[in-house]
């Protein structure tokens, strides 16, 4: 058992130096080495758990990325039963987690879908399967908030949960392109005021 645990613990101790390192320089730029050091493991027993350089990264994506989005939006869901409130809330704690940035790497997600969806088929998979998994809990969400009378029934859950999944990529990536985080208060507040219009009277 401890031997199980322990080596578990080095797999995560692994993955979680991967995707500090991938975030930081992109997969391509991510090293081994730099891996290495932070987890102060040779290279022999990073091999055991991940056989090269593609299967890490791929893991970071299923593992880790899939897995903050998932507690993310559980923590937000369960806190704020009203599921567009849920959402500005989420995106508005996007916001002040980001403002001081120095350096605004962007969303950890967005970066390798613009890095490698295209030339990976492998990360087009898993980067397309975390995507349709956010989409459809948004969509859930609205339809949940139809059924609850928080949302309008005249609007198309799977039209707005896509354009609003679309507007968050693009307002991170426009704050990172202009390296400019403190935008984000601004812009998420401007798609924030659009979700407003969808709630009913009641829900107002």
């Amino acid at each position: 058992m401890v031997t199980e645990r322990n080596a578990e613990q080095t797999r995560t101790r692994i993955l979680e130096a991967a995707h500090e390192e991938i975030y930081e320089n992109g997969y391509q730029g991510m090293r081994i080495e730099a891996i290495l050091q932070k987890t102060s493991l040779a290279k022999g027993a990073l091999y055991h758990h991940f056989p090269n350089k593609l299967a890490l990264g791929y893991a970071v994506v299923e593992e880790i990325l899939m897995e903050h989005f998932h507690t993310t939006w559980h923590e937000f869901a369960h806190k704020y039963p009203n599921p567009l409130t849920a959402i500005q809330q989420l995106f508005l704690w996007k916001a002040d987690t980001y403002k001081n940035e120095q350096r605004f790497k962007g969303c950890p997600l967005n970066n390798l879908n613009q890095e490698m969806a295209a030339i990976d088929e492998g990360f087009h998979q898993r980067l397309e399967s975390v995507m349709e998994a956010i989409y459809q809990a948004i969509v859930s969400a609205l339809e949940l908030g139809q059924q609850q009378g928080h949302v309008r029934t005249d609007i198309n859950p799977t039209k707005i949960a896509m354009f609003i999944m679309a507007s968050y990529q693009g307002i991170m990536g426009a704050a990172k392109c202009m390296q400019a985080p403190d935008l984000l208060t601004d812009l998420f507040g401007t798609l924030n005021d659009y979700i407003d219009t969808l709630r009913t009277q009641k829900s107002a």
